[in-house]
């Protein structure tokens, strides 16, 4: 069995030295509209982009994307976490599977991503870059194995993201036990289920900031949070800032 599995590794090999051009294989992924791919190099610059990534990036093409970094194509608060998850792959030359991100096209934005990242070495076998695939979690639910057991937990989680929501009631949603359901939860989406609740508080929270006159307090309230102090260290913790300073930003941007 092992020789035969060398075999069939040298097999491969020899096929992929024949191919000229790795562009040819990243083409593929413009056919996929739900997915989005890209690959950059170890200083962080975008090498290929499919649709849905420049789409992501804000540009028509990938010759608009190329050659920049993501503190040039998206939402300041967003690049911390993407960056560490990159340096994390660059570093340990390990894969980053099923990580929960949000949707990098714009602040406040619902939609949080399941990304997938995996290092890229040289023929020496350093690693020379990443190359990922996102997908929206809603979108998600149509994959096979625990994302889709776990998409009636998703939907409900994204629809009464306000209400006091009990580990015990969402696992009985997914059909498992509280333990089993935790468990799966983590393992899925490299977040526990009160963390994506959180997440999705703040998305929540930064629309109204910037979309509305509310005071803190009601946002507090209409995102779920006890009162304006909880939702101030909870934002704080994931955005980097004040909500009142996140608000202050986005007016005098706006103005």
């Amino acid at each position: 069995m092992k020789r035969r599995g060398k075999q069939g590794a040298g097999f491969k090999a020899e096929f992929f030295e024949k191919v000229a051009d790795a562009a040819q294989l990243a083409a593929l992924f413009d056919l996929l509209p739900d997915v989005s791919f890209f690959i950059k190099d170890r200083q962080g610059r975008f090498v290929a982009l499919n649709r849905l990534a420049c789409e992501f990036c804000g540009v028509q093409s990938e010759h608009e994307a190329l050659g920049k970094t993501d503190w040039e194509l998206f939402p300041q608060s967003r690049v911390p976490e993407y960056l560490a998850d990159d340096r994390a792959v660059l570093e340990s030359g390990e894969p980053l599977t099923n990580r929960l991100e949000p949707t990098p096209e714009r602040e406040g934005s619902p939609e949080l991503l399941v990304t997938n990242k995996v290092p890229l070495r040289d023929s020496a076998g350093n690693v020379v870059g990443v190359a990922g695939i996102s997908r929206k979690v809603s979108q998600v639910r149509y994959a096979p194995g625990a994302v889709q057991r776990l998409a009636r937990v998703l939907e409900h989680l994204h629809g009464h993201c306000a209400e006091p929501l009990a580990s015990r009631d969402l696992a009985r949603l997914a059909g498992l036990s509280e333990s089993q359901f935790e468990r799966t939860f983590r393992k899925t989406f490299g977040a526990s289920p009160r963390q994506y609740l959180i997440r999705i508080r703040i998305e929540k929270a930064c629309r109204l900031l910037r979309e509305t006159d509310l005071t803190l307090a009601a946002v507090a309230v209409e995102c779920g949070f006890y009162d304006h102090a909880h939702l101030s260290r909870a934002f704080a913790a994931q955005m980097g800032e004040s909500p009142s300073g996140y608000r202050n930003r986005r007016q005098v941007r706006r103005g």
